[in-house]
């Protein structure tokens, strides 16, 4: 898909429909929106560099036991490991750089794979055995 805001838009909606659909409680569905947004959000506006003529590409899997979500860019690449700390007290109040954070915040497990061009970010949701039936 196109790399445009309107992109975003439709894979957060996406994300929480698939999230309803697994019976994922209110929480859990905010919680996979927004970390879905935000990777999404990144590979536009930081990965392709806002430019609508680079594609970014999203796919969804549910295993039944995890949610797994990919979202990759075009982009140059970078290395999660050389963002600034966003806790730290020079940091605490910029405008930008809590992206990475807030998804890792919110998702059970996030991986991070460089593509030459771009990267690809995998966020995963575990879900919930089903309880048995008594």
């Amino acid at each position: 898909m196109h790399s445009t805001m309107e992109s975003v838009g439709e894979v957060e909606a996406a994300a929480e429909k698939i999230a309803t659909e697994a019976g994922l409680d209110e929480d859990q569905r905010f919680h996979v929106g927004m970390a879905v947004r935000e990777a999404t959000v990144n590979a536009v506006l930081h990965g392709n560099e806002y430019d609508p003529s680079r594609m970014i590409d999203v796919t969804f899997e549910n295993t039944g036991a995890d949610f797994i979500f990919t979202v990759a860019d075009e982009g140059r690449g970078f290395n999660p490991d050389n963002l600034p700390d966003p806790l730290a007290p020079e940091n605490l109040l910029r405008g930008t750089g809590r992206g990475i954070f807030l998804i890792r915040s919110l998702m059970d497990e996030v991986h991070f794979r460089q593509l030459h061009p771009g990267t690809e970010l995998m966020l995963i949701k575990h879900l919930a055995p089903a309880t048995p039936k008594t």
